[in-house]
């Protein structure tokens, strides 16, 4: 008996209020009562316990998911890689608690497997600790786990993620059995690290081996293609899609609509994107930005409303497209109105690129201290890329600085980026158009002694 009551009873009475636990708060005081009553031992209870931290990871708990798993007395490593599992791939917690919960295991002297160190490597892939998993991967080494595939595809994509690319073609080299995923964790390690043409490289070695590409291969290949800018390239691999027969789904069909939007081919990018029958709002964000940035203004405004109307929450790509639509045909007032509503009312938090798209809004506008005001009110320190929108609006729209927002904006640029010489030639050039001809001579003059040269424009052509 525990307390009038019969240890099975008891423990199915736990077992109960585990399973319609729904906070921390509330699992300390079932978990007190566990103690209480002796059963902090017991499997059926320990297993409830660590599944309540396997679904919820609620943060800055590993370190009390440890103690419970402690207390039971078992050695068994697989609650251990339940945890780690769930912190290292949970959307509520801090990835880093996994590496925690890693050492802590190591502490209690249980054993790790195959099993604990992909997601090991997949928690430090996402907050970039190239020292914690560099760390992981010599114990991987010292227990003879590194030569199976799933630890070694993981830490490929790990090396790749910390652009590490020599780190992961060392793994990928050495791999005796390779599987799809291994191939295309490479290939993303190359497009993380901006290698584009390795990328290509490698999928032609890929396929010369007889390696069947899925649809995670083809989206990061056009990727690769959108960043290249390289049309012929885009239609090559949608090509190589259409004879393989692959099902176009959601996120292969993006990756084709932002190919063709960024590549320039907009008609291609509307054509496919009105053919998807299943579309998320990355789809339509795809779409929207690449309208407005190749200015066709009225359909994406138009595609941003009737995205709205399908009941499809718009995100930070989908305002930054509209924000740069609003910018191409003076929409001032409209895209002041979308800025503030993206935070009071969808609550995204704005990034530098939407603070930036805003200035230049305020800026092709001939707004200019209202864009200074803005930028000066920013809840972020505000880059030189902002100042130099503004910078050049002045240039244009208040060439004799009347307004004195010129020379404000030049002191902050010149004090962000001295050296830079793009910035420098924007002065003197200033200089020398109100007939400061003096002051341009010695701007220029002190590049010369600096050795700093404006760096040429570049322009690439396709040749068929």
């Amino acid at each position: 008996k525990c307390g009038g009551m019969s240890f099975t009873s008891k423990t199915q009475q736990l077992r109960a209020l585990l399973n319609s636990c729904s906070s921390l708060k509330h699992l300390f005081q079932i978990h007190t009562q566990i103690i209480v009553s002796g059963l902090s031992q017991q499997n059926c209870i320990v297993l409830k316990i660590v599944n309540f931290f396997a679904y919820h990871t609620p943060i800055n708990s590993s370190s009390y998911a440890s103690l419970v798993i402690k207390q039971s007395h078992n050695s068994s490593n697989s609650w251990w890689n339940i945890l780690i599992k769930n912190y290292a791939t949970g959307n509520n917690c801090s990835h880093s608690e996994a590496i925690r919960l890693f050492v802590e295991m190591r502490r209690f002297r249980a054993a790790s497997d195959e099993f604990t160190y992909p997601f090991l490597f997949k928690a430090c892939s996402s907050f970039l600790g190239l020292k914690e998993g560099k760390q992981i991967h010599g114990d991987a080494i010292k227990i003879g786990i590194c030569n199976n595939v799933y630890v070694q595809n993981t830490l490929i994509h790990f090396y790749g993620s910390c652009k590490k690319i020599v780190d992961a073609y060392k793994v990928f080299d050495l791999m005796s059995f390779r599987t799809v995923v291994s191939w295309n964790s490479i290939i993303s390690a190359c497009v993380e690290s901006c290698w584009y043409y390795d990328v290509i490289e490698v999928f032609r070695v890929m396929r010369k081996r007889g390696i069947q590409p899925d649809q995670t291969t083809m989206v990061v290949l056009l990727s690769a293609c959108a960043e290249l800018g390289d049309l012929s390239l885009g239609k090559w691999i949608h090509c190589q899609v259409i004879e393989q027969g692959m099902f176009v789904n959601c996120q292969l069909g993006t990756s084709l609509v932002d190919m063709y939007a960024k590549c320039g081919a907009v008609d291609y990018a509307r054509l496919i994107f009105d053919r998807i029958g299943e579309r998320n709002v990355w789809t339509w964000s795809a779409m929207i930005l690449g309208l407005a940035q190749h200015g066709f203004v009225a359909q994406a405004l138009e595609l941003f409303w009737k995205m709205k109307d399908c009941s499809v929450r718009p995100n930070y790509v989908s305002f930054l497209g509209v924000l740069c639509a609003c910018s191409h045909v003076g929409m001032v007032e409209e895209g002041h109105r979308l800025f503030q509503e993206m935070e009071s009312v969808h609550r995204i938090k704005p990034m530098m690129a939407h603070y930036g798209a805003m200035v230049d809004i305020l800026s092709r506008a001939g707004r200019l201290k209202e864009a200074y005001k803005f930028i000066i009110d920013m809840p972020i320190e505000a880059d030189a890329v902002i100042w130099r929108t503004l910078f050049s609006a002045c240039h244009i729209h208040d060439i004799s600085d009347s307004s004195g927002v010129g020379e404000k904006v030049r002191r902050r640029l010149l004090g962000l980026e001295p050296k830079r010489s793009g910035n420098l030639v924007m002065v003197a050039n200033k200089y020398a158009e109100i007939g400061l001809w003096e002051k341009a001579a010695n701007l220029r003059r002190g590049m010369k002694e600096r050795r700093l040269k404006k760096i040429a424009g570049e322009s690439s052509v396709s040749v068929f």
